[in-house]
């Protein structure tokens, strides 16, 4: 999470209140060759609750960017009023960074409102004539900033995050997540008229998520987020920005709540695949049509020998005028609706029911899992792992996956089992290279080391998880959901037996998630999902849950 003031953020705030808000206009902005973001117009003000949704890729984390001015937009405009808190999804630390420096960074408004205060006070008291507007103004800020009680809400949001209270604990020695937690929690205790989140739901369990939801429902300024987590985003939002394409290209501004944008979207998306499949019928019935007259015109006009030529030779003008006539209906018809984005198509991965795959006795990891844990995972088993941060959950997949040993107990996997494993975070892939070339080296290793034979591995295109332009596109200029759409298609490649998904939907799209539910939902394969996504608990309500206990205090 980067604080990032709005323009008229200097030692003492000033005054927006009701006129907060972020402007932006007809926003362009482009990656080489490649236009993330097109004519994109947008305002958060004062009270608006906005999310930015769209597929992996479509530009929601520029988008933020640009709102935050973090990117400067190769056209269009951006106007800002009032103070800006900005939630990044990607995080650095840097040397000698501590908990004390995040704390300090987002009490910095509080504490010179209120030194400001003091010193006007003592401006009061003593006499100078100037100094009663300077303690107005003072005392306006510290009221609206609430700064007498700044310090307690980080606390409180420290506390309910499940972060690092400790002011001198470097950032470097943090995992992702416990960095995450602290930079959300001084967010949330920071007063900023405008919040734009990207991905906060990430790295929180349980109480975190109803912690944040209660802290955004009682903001009082405005706020844009972009979210996989369809629960926050039913909870918060009413109104939907989809940069997902559209039949002209261009951006849809909904109204309502989440059922509303679905409900819409769904509609649209009818319409345009009606429509696509009628053009695509009627060119087919042309090109038929051509096809046919050219027939006609060969049989009339190069007529065997014998009788009958003389007649089909008459005949042969209006042949060749029907076939021109057939040729410019087909030259003159346009398919102008562009064919829809694709959808998850999970393959067939054949496994039979009841078949082995691993079997856990007894399994420990010190101060990483307690256990002992026990389970055994055959072919279309399906097991929810639950359990707040700490637990071992993430721990539980890496032993299942062999990817961990652990240190009491021992794990058994059956013999030829293919078991793939979606970590939390997007693995390390050479930068350098295509998804393409990530996805053929890692189908080539599955093959040499005798995993796969190579008619068995599954087409990157086959799976509608990432589209030509992104399967040429360097890793290491994908986004965060695209990677993740890559490590996706890494674990279907070799037609896996045992699917273990950690926290599967960090960083994906809500449409692509409800396609992931159903897919997994049906698949043959045996799956493990360790997830804290509430709705996507609701909807594995049903399967069997592995509850892990908390860390002990």
């Amino acid at each position: 999470m980067n604080l990032t003031p709005g323009p008229q953020s200097m030692s003492l705030p000033v005054e927006a209140g009701e006129s907060a808000h972020v402007r932006a206009t007809g926003v362009t902005v482009s990656r080489g060759s490649r236009r993330v973001l097109d004519d994109v117009s947008v305002t958060v003000s004062a009270r608006s609750r906005v999310a930015v949704v769209g597929e992996n890729g479509r530009g929601k984390t520029t988008l933020l960017h640009v709102l935050a001015g973090l990117i400067t937009p190769d056209d269009g405009t951006v106007h800002r009023a009032g103070t800006i808190g900005l939630a990044r999804q990607e995080l650095s630390a840097r040397d000698g960074e501590t908990v004390g420096t995040l704390t300090s960074e987002a009490l910095a408004a509080s504490l010179a409102a209120l030194r400001a205060l003091d010193e006007a006070t003592l401006a009061v008291t003593e006499g100078d004539p100037t100094a009663g507007d300077r303690y107005a103004a003072a005392l306006d800020a510290a009221t609206r900033l609430d700064a007498w009680d700044a310090e307690r809400r980080v606390d409180v949001a420290l506390e309910a995050l499940g972060a690092c209270t400790d002011r001198d604990r470097s950032l470097a020695t943090l995992s992702v997540g416990q960095r995450y937690r602290v930079r959300l929690a001084c967010l949330l205790g920071a007063r900023h008229d405008v919040l734009l989140l990207d991905e906060p739901t990430n790295h929180l369990d349980a109480g975190g998520l109803d912690f944040l939801t209660r802290r955004l429902r009682e903001h009082d300024g405005g706020l844009a987020v972009v979210s996989h987590d369809r629960a926050l985003l039913r909870d918060v939002a009413n109104r939907f920005l989809d940069l997902d394409p559209t039949r002209d290209g261009k951006p849809r501004l909904y109204a309502g709540g989440y059922d509303a944008w679905q409900d819409a979207r769904r509609r649209e998306r009818e319409r345009w695949e009606q429509d696509h499949e009628e053009q695509q019928a009627e060119h087919r019935r042309l090109r038929d049509a051509v096809s046919k007259a050219r027939d006609r015109l060969s049989t009339g006009w190069r007529p065997d020998k014998g009788t009958g030529k003389h007649q089909r030779q008459s005949r042969a003008p209006g042949v060749v005028q029907a076939l021109n006539r057939q040729r410019d209906a087909l030259e003159e018809h346009r398919i102008d609706v562009p064919e829809p984005p694709p959808v998850l198509r999970w393959p067939d991965l054949d496994v039979r029911p009841g078949a082995p795959h691993v079997r856990a006795h007894g399994v420990a990891v010190g101060g990483r899992l307690a256990g002992p844990v026990g389970l055994a995972l055959d072919g279309g088993d399906r097991l929810l792992v639950t359990g707040p941060n700490g637990a071992g959950k993430s721990t539980l997949l890496a032993v299942l996956a062999g990817a961990l040993e652990p240190a009491d107990g021992h794990v058994w996997t059956a013999k030829g089992a293919r078991v793939a494993r979606i970590t939390q975070e997007t693995a390390e892939q050479d930068p350098a290279l295509t998804a393409r070339d990530v996805y053929t080296r890692h189908v080539g290793r599955l093959v040499a080391a005798g995993a796969l034979r190579d008619a068995d591995a599954v087409p990157l295109g086959s799976l509608g998880l990432l589209g030509s332009d992104a399967m040429r596109t360097p890793v290491g200029r994908m986004s965060q959901g695209q990677r993740r759409r890559l490590d996706l298609a890494l674990a279907l490649a070799g037609r896996p037996g045992l699917i273990l998904l950690d926290e599967p939907t960090n960083h994906l799209s809500s449409a692509l998630v409800d396609e992931l539910t159903v897919a997994i939902r049906d698949t043959s394969a045996a799956v493990v999902v360790a997830t804290h996504d509430r709705q996507l608990l609701r909807d594995l309500a049903d399967w069997p849950r592995l509850e892990l206990p908390g860390p002990h205090p």
